[in-house]
């Protein structure tokens, strides 16, 4: 029995896949759609090859890969064929695809949440200015140090460490990597019991919430804030109270005596980037004993200090135990590797280490393991003295672009980060002002979406983190375009 080559099996026009791998991708497309034959021969090489324009030992390859993989079996002077049991596998995928064809509407219907979603489009990136938060140049990413960690990681000395389940430990590599290296910058010293990796500094939240929330005790937050804390307080149930914050940071004399917690971004205040002055921080410290609340040091950005040293964190000030530091490597290393960490007593610890486990065991240990190679052979450290030079570079150039073209509006004073937050005049509604830079190619964040009750509409935040320094200033022009336009 012949073989005829279908005119629809086309090689993708761009790919990040190799030509054998992208043969691989076609045809175990078309078989998982049905679209092949199953009791008929496969192209043959030759006829493949032409067709693609590769060679036949290309095709071959992808032949042979597909075999391994069960896709495919070989059957001597016949040809290949699809594996009958793949066959039988895509019959009742079918089946399935068309039982829910005829959709079953939801019995439960949902109140109106009171989370407060993102609502950045999925296609941010093809934005060509996305003044957005927490994102990241993927070009600043160290792809080959990254590699070499994964590939030893990958080694088998290595794979018996992540490949077992490791309960509710962590990688105790990663753990002495966080101790000596990031924790030690920031003059805080912890025991190996004291620290808890989590998916990053959200999860870390979640968690938090939920273990103090059997107390019944409202949680305090600055207001404006981080939303996803926010979210993630809401979620336990615990009653928030918005706290205000001034050019020093969070006002402790607002802070209401009946709290059980209280989050804080003392190094960059989120999100209006406000570093919190020394005497401040003595100042909450002095609060927590007073009024018997315990502080959630949120460290973020902790690190993009451009023109003075870092602040002394929170907790390496405090000598009473009321301070859970928080941290996260989502805006050194990527947002896409979730992983952040819990610091405080080992009891908090405990409970911490408990929930965590009923939500998801632990983070996946492979990623622990690469991500501990990768402090160790030195490659964290050079990478975030790169950031820090190139973010330098961007945050001086919106500086200037700021000053040259949107100094009618008022700008929070920061001594670094990767945003700028900026208040427009009584009337002004920076929701408009977002719809209509979109349309021209520009994202921002709304401000009102960092407010506890929504009621302030002056604001907009500028990340820059993403956008090169080339297009810095174009972007500004366009926003002081709009602005104008509104006033």
């Amino acid at each position: 029995m012949g073989s005829t080559t279908p005119r629809f099996l086309k090689l993708p026009e761009a790919s990040n896949l190799s030509l054998r791998d992208q043969i691989c991708e076609v045809i175990s497309s078309a078989i998982i759609s049905k679209s092949l034959a199953h009791d008929r021969p496969l192209p043959s090489c030759r006829d493949l090859a032409n067709q693609f324009k590769v060679s036949r030992n290309t095709v071959f390859a992808a032949y042979n890969k597909l075999i391994d993989l069960d896709f495919l079996v070989s059957r001597n002077r016949s040809g290949y064929f699809i594996n009958p049991q793949m066959a039988n596998l895509t019959n009742l995928q079918n089946k399935r695809s068309a039982a829910a064809q005829d959709e079953i509407p939801c019995i439960v219907s949902f109140p109106p949440t009171e989370l407060s979603p993102v609502v950045n489009p999925l296609d941010w990136n093809s934005y060509p200015y996305p003044f957005i938060y927490n994102q990241i140049d993927p070009d600043l990413f160290p792809v080959g140090s990254w590699r070499e960690c994964t590939r030893q990681a990958l080694g088998r000395t290595k794979t018996p460490i992540w490949a077992s389940d490791s309960v509710e430990s962590d990688s105790p590599q990663l753990i002495q990597q966080l101790r000596q290296r990031l924790l030690n910058t920031r003059s805080i010293y912890a025991e190996e019991d004291e620290i808890l990796i989590t998916l990053g500094s959200q999860n870390a939240l979640f968690i938090l919430g939920t273990i103090f929330s059997k107390f019944g005790k409202p949680i305090a937050l600055e207001d404006p804030g981080f939303f996803g804390a926010r979210n993630a307080f809401r979620m336990s149930g615990s009653e928030l109270i918005g706290v205000p914050i001034d050019g020093d940071g969070i006002i402790p004399s607002e802070i209401p005596n009946k709290c059980q917690l209280l989050f804080t971004t003392p190094s960059h205040q989120f999100p209006t980037m406000v570093t919190m002055s020394q005497s401040r921080r003595k100042e909450l410290l002095k609060a927590a004993v007073d009024k018997d609340f315990l502080i959630i040091e949120d460290d973020y950005e902790a690190e993009m200090n451009y023109f003075s040293q870092s602040s002394h964190s929170m907790m390496s000030m405090d000598t009473t135990g009321r301070v859970i530091y928080v941290g996260s490597l989502s805006k050194t290393l990527s947002p896409g590797i979730r992983l952040g960490f819990i610091v405080a007593h080992r009891d908090i610890i405990r409970e911490a280490r408990i929930a965590r486990g009923v939500m998801m065991r632990h983070p996946p240990t492979i990623v622990q393991e690469i991500v501990a190679l990768f402090f160790q052979l030195g490659h964290y450290d050079a990478h975030l003295n790169n950031i820090e030079r190139r973010y330098q570079k961007r945050w001086q150039a919106m500086d200037i672009a700021l000053g040259k073209h949107l100094n009618m509006l008022k700008r929070t004073k920061s001594k670094g980060g990767t945003s700028f937050w900026l208040t427009g005049p009584e009337g002004f509604d920076a929701s408009i002002l977002a719809s209509r830079l979109r349309a021209k190619g520009v994202l921002i964040d709304r401000g009102q979406d960092y407010y506890l009750n929504y009621n302030e509409k002056r604001n907009f935040r500028l990340g820059f983190a993403y956008v090169p320094v080339s297009k810095l200033e174009d972007g500004v022009k366009i926003i002081a375009e709009e602005v104008q336009a509104m006033l």
